[in-house]
């Protein structure tokens, strides 16, 4: 089972790519779950969102403590966030940046893989919108083959319909651009 723990701020569709997440796996055959972690929080503040994904059944309803990955929507969040607590040893955190590896590790004190990816450009770039959310999934995907692009295709397609294909054109330049430093 891979745990994932999604950071964003209310608003940015951290929940909404956990739940597409979780929505591909289960058209690929695997077990998911989905679920938010916020309480009465407005637009803007910290919100977190978990995702797991098996090939067998899950059984766990419980938060996720110790995740393998961890996604981060909004570049600001480190700052104000420990959010590789709990990442596991050989854990990955995948961050919406314009900083260099050398740059996030000494500032945020992030010691494990990363993958980078410049997500709010990309995403003024395509949706008009510095809505980073299904930007940030193309970066999950290549960081972690998760799941499949057409898997996550289908699912943006069904939640967003004909605003679907900015989302994917969006997630697709996200995917090509992540750089994966170990």
């Amino acid at each position: 089972m891979k745990e994932f723990r999604l950071h964003g701020r209310g608003g940015q569709g951290a929940v909404t790519s956990a739940e597409l997440v979780a929505s591909a796996a289960i058209e690929e055959g695997k077990f998911a779950q989905a679920f938010p972690s916020f309480g009465p929080e407005r637009r803007g503040a910290p919100v977190a969102a978990f995702i797991r994904v098996s090939d067998v059944q899950i059984r766990s309803r419980e938060k996720i403590y110790y995740p393998d990955v961890v996604v981060v929507l909004d570049p600001s969040l480190p700052k104000i966030v420990n959010v590789a607590d709990g990442l596991k040893p050989d854990g990955i955190v995948i961050l919406n940046t314009t900083l260099s590896p050398e740059e996030v590790k000494s500032q945020f004190g992030i010691n494990a893989k990363l993958a980078l990816v410049d997500a709010t450009k990309i995403a003024k770039e395509i949706l008009g919108l510095p809505i980073t959310n299904t930007t940030m999934l193309g970066a999950l995907i290549k960081a972690t083959e998760i799941i499949g692009i057409d898997a996550i295709s289908d699912a943006l397609q069904r939640r967003f319909g004909k605003l679907a294909e900015k989302n994917k054109a969006s997630l697709l330049r996200a995917y090509e651009e992540t750089k994966v430093i170990n």
